[in-house]
C-alpha cells in the first residue's frame, strides 16, 4: 500500500478529517477530533502510527519487524508500521481498521450519537 492508497483508504471512513496540526510534514488522519492513523510526508520510508489494544500491540510487535513501538507517541497504546516491508495491503488495511475503531469506541455515546455511529 503505497501513501496515495493509504490516504484514500483513510479519507473515505466516516467523519474522517485530514489534517497538518503538527505542521506540513505530518499528515494526522482524525475521526471526530480525535487521531487514529498519522505519518511523517518528509520521512525516507513510508511508516504510519496506529492506535492499537495495548496486548495486541505487543504481539503484532513480537510477531512482525514491520511493527515497532508507536514513534512520539504512546508506546502502550500505538505503534509504528513499516508500509514499505512484507506486510500484506489486507493486513495494513486490517490495522488501519483496529485504529479507526478504537477511537470510535472511545467517543462518548452522545458523541456516537450525533455522528450517527
Amino acid at each position: 500500500m503505497n501513501i496515495e492508497e493509504f490516504r484514500d483508504f483513510c479519507i473515505r471512513k466516516p467523519y474522517v478529517t485530514e489534517e497538518f496540526p503538527f505542521g506540513p510534514e505530518t499528515l494526522v488522519f482524525k475521526v471526530a477530533g480525535k487521531m487514529f492513523a498519522l505519518t511523517g510526508l518528509d520521512s525516507l520510508v513510508f511508516t504510519v502510527n496506529l492506535k492499537c489494544d495495548p496486548d495486541y500491540a505487543e504481539e503484532l510487535r513480537e510477531n512482525y519487524a514491520e511493527v515497532q513501538p508507536g514513534y512520539h507517541m504512546s508506546k502502550k497504546h500505538w505503534n509504528t508500521v513499516n508500509f514499505e516491508g512484507t506486510l500484506s495491503d489486507e493486513f495494513l488495511i486490517e490495522l488501519i481498521e483496529i485504529s479507526y475503531k478504537l477511537v470510535v469506541e472511545s467517543l462518548t455515546k452522545k458523541q456516537r450519537t450525533e455522528l450517527g455511529i
